[in-house]
């Protein structure tokens, strides 16, 4: 959000990842993957039963659950040979963990990229943009993808405007923090949007979080173009600038936008 971003050590995101993995979240990161882990719910319940069986022949008690690959690992939650449940059965708790993301990754897996209003055609181009301009997996590009167009349809945003502001303030690095402070894929400010990362656990766990981290940019930057009256004037906001001038940080995110919005042949919504 402001100034330019550098990679934090990976041993600080690993212990932030472990302060997350150990937290349990009361709210919901949104509906992102609502469809998509439904049609994948079929996949599961059949490697949760299959894994079942094996674990009946040996005598074992654990369960089974999908993470990112479609791979089975035993947890404590699920009875054995259970099926994974559908989204609107799982609690809201499950909805906001790391284990999440984790599940949507192994959605992106299966090639399962759906984005209402927008073609196969259209989403698959964006996505291959994204991983390709960016250097960042394919999976995890339509995790991002898809939740941009989420919460951008939640906030009255173009979610190309959003993909855009991630690709100048960090290039798709997570785990990106600026001189200043300003962390995640939207480089926003941890110690002053405390109150909005505590919806979502709060601290840097919450920050270096990547849906969480949209979110709240997200909310942010929704708020900046409302007190500004323009787009233009909230990227200024967005980025610290006082006034209209913001070194030229406004032109740098339009001119992404339109690049991306050119690869995709998704229209810019006004």
């Amino acid at each position: 959000m402001q100034g330019g971003a550098s990679a934090t050590s990976y041993a600080s995101y690993a212990q932030a990842s472990d302060a997350v993995l150990a937290n349990t979240m009361d709210t919901d990161l949104g509906p992102e993957f609502a469809v998509d882990e439904a049609q994948a719910g079929a996949t599961a319940a059949d490697t949760a039963s299959a894994a079942g069986d094996a674990r009946t022949a040996s005598g074992a008690n654990a369960a089974v659950t999908l993470v990112a690959g479609g791979a089975a690992v035993a947890t404590p939650e699920l009875q054995a040979g259970a099926a994974v449940q559908s989204e609107s059965n799982i609690a809201k708790a499950e909805l906001a963990s790391p284990s999440y993301f984790l599940r949507a990754l192994g959605v992106a897996a299966q090639g399962r990229l759906s984005i209402p209003h927008v073609s196969k055609a259209q989403a698959e181009a964006l996505r291959s943009y994204i991983a390709r301009k960016y250097q960042i997996a394919y999976n995890a590009a339509g995790v991002l993808i898809k939740t941009a167009f989420t919460v951008g349809s939640e906030q009255h945003l173009d979610p190309q405007l959003l993909l855009a502001v991630i690709a100048i303030e960090s290039r798709y690095n997570p785990l990106a923090e600026s001189h200043v402070g300003a962390q995640g894929l939207m480089q926003v400010m941890t110690n002053v949007h405390k109150d909005k990362f505590a919806h979502f656990g709060g601290g840097l766990a919450a920050a270096l979080n990547p849906i969480a981290n949209i979110r709240v940019g997200s909310q942010i930057l929704k708020d900046c173009i409302k007190r500004r009256g323009s787009v233009q004037g909230g990227l200024a906001c967005y980025v610290g600038a006082s006034g209209a001038n913001d070194g030229g940080y406004g032109a740098r995110v339009l001119a992404e936008q339109r690049r991306i919005a050119l690869a995709s042949g998704i229209p810019i919504q006004k």
